[in-house]
């Protein structure tokens, strides 16, 4: 990707207060279903504020990053280190697959056409979709599996969630939560402690790979952009954390995996630009 190409368009650079309420409105959305929302943010990205789709990514990653440090502390309140203390292999299991799939797929992601890339994110949109409902509907049942096979299977989810994350540029807990429950006989709010501990380090892996990518170079065209939007996502988070319960999940669920699969629709109609 050419630095033109990274360069956020001149007309979004007059709208930061449109990326304070569009990050805003993601966050409270996430926050509602105990989510980040990044996997809503990125649509946005490439369709309200006109970023190509690997500037996107890497700019939805670059936000997760933060809003995750910045979840990190109200966690550790939550579910003090000495009880996730107890837990420490479940997140050495799946960092030995996510730490590669990190690296794997921001790799490529930056190797691939534009116009597949935009097909790519829509494939995992509506995946994304699927997991949420099934999340958030299903009852969540445990795995009982003999220690290796346990061990296998943690990899190599592991490295699924992180292939996934860092292509779509998401912190990947709606991914790491079902999967640390069902594997690991985990109570979901532990569960959702241990995602962050293991999406931390999986973020930062893919973070360094696209570092190494001349794409990079949109995060410093667009900090103030960047750093308006996180503010709002924070804000949005934090309301929707209050908010949390206020809309049935038999409500809120639905609409959401429409909004992602109506958002998949568009990224794999959408036109690379000049195209």
């Amino acid at each position: 990707m050419s630095t033109d190409e990274a360069a956020m368009p001149a007309r979004t650079a007059r709208s930061l207060p449109l990326a304070f309420a569009a990050g805003a409105v993601v966050g409270a959305l996430g926050g509602m279903i105990g989510l980040g929302g990044a996997e809503f943010r990125l649509p946005l990205l490439i369709s309200l504020f006109g970023f190509a789709a690997l500037a996107a990514v890497i700019v939805n990653k670059a936000m997760s990053l933060i809003v995750v440090l910045t979840a990190l502390p109200a966690r550790m309140a939550a579910v003090p280190l000495t009880e996730l203390g107890a837990h420490w292999t479940i997140a050495v299991n799946l960092l030995a697959g996510s730490l590669i799939g990190a690296w794997a797929g921001a790799s490529w992601a930056v190797r691939m056409r534009t116009a597949t890339l935009y097909k790519v994110l829509a494939a995992l949109m509506v995946g994304m979709a699927a997991a949420l409902v099934f999340t958030h509907t299903a009852a969540l049942g445990t795995l009982t599996l003999p220690g290796p096979v346990q061990a296998v299977a943690g990899v190599a989810a592991g490295f699924g969630i992180g292939v996934v994350a860092a292509i779509m540029g998401v912190a990947g807990g709606e991914l790491l939560i079902p999967t640390i429950v069902l594997l690991y006989t985990v109570d979901i709010k532990t569960a959702g402690s241990l995602s962050l501990l293991v999406s931390l380090p999986t973020m930062l892996v893919a973070f360094a790979r696209y570092s190494r990518d001349g794409s990079f170079a949109v995060l410093r065209a667009n900090l103030r952009f960047i750093a308006v939007m996180v503010a709002g996502s924070v804000s949005g988070a934090l309301l929707g954390g209050l908010l949390l319960g206020v809309i049935s999940d038999l409500l809120l669920t639905p609409l959401l995996a429409a909004v992602l699969l109506i958002s998949a629709v568009k990224l794999a109609r959408h036109a690379p630009p000049g195209a």
